[in-house]
């Protein structure tokens, strides 16, 4: 039963954590990153080396297009986000925009930009 109680805890947390990322479009665009990044290392990392060096191509097949749609999805909400609050695309839009082209780009930029860009929008209570 304990077991079952500490899964039910972690279950609720999770939906929590979830609820702050999709009540705000910069909430969504911080998942969009997380996801984009991700599906950029699976692509880098794991699923080009193994076309590469075990001419096995399925991986690139399955993850590129969906590496694709999230890369579009971030772009598209970047700059909606950016024209919602009024982003300088000197000092905010083009590193945000760069960010989903370079490996680990989108965890930084989530975590330098993004994040308190959130926090300020939404404070805790």
């Amino acid at each position: 039963m304990a077991i079952l109680t500490i899964g039910r805890q972690a279950v609720l947390q999770t939906l929590l954590i979830m609820k702050k990322f999709f009540s705000s479009k910069i909430g969504r665009l911080r998942m969009l990153a997380l996801f984009e990044g991700l599906s950029l290392l699976l692509l880098l990392f794991i699923a080009v080396p193994f076309k590469h060096f075990y001419d096995d191509p399925t991986l690139v097949r399955s993850i590129g297009p969906v590496h694709g749609i999230l890369f579009l999805l971030f772009i598209l909400n970047a700059l909606s986000v950016g024209i919602e609050q009024s982003w300088s695309f000197r000092t905010t839009t083009w590193k945000v925009l760069l960010a989903c082209l370079i490996p680990f780009g989108t965890f930084f930029i989530d975590y330098k930009i993004l994040a308190p860009l959130q926090r300020r929008q939404t404070p805790e209570s």
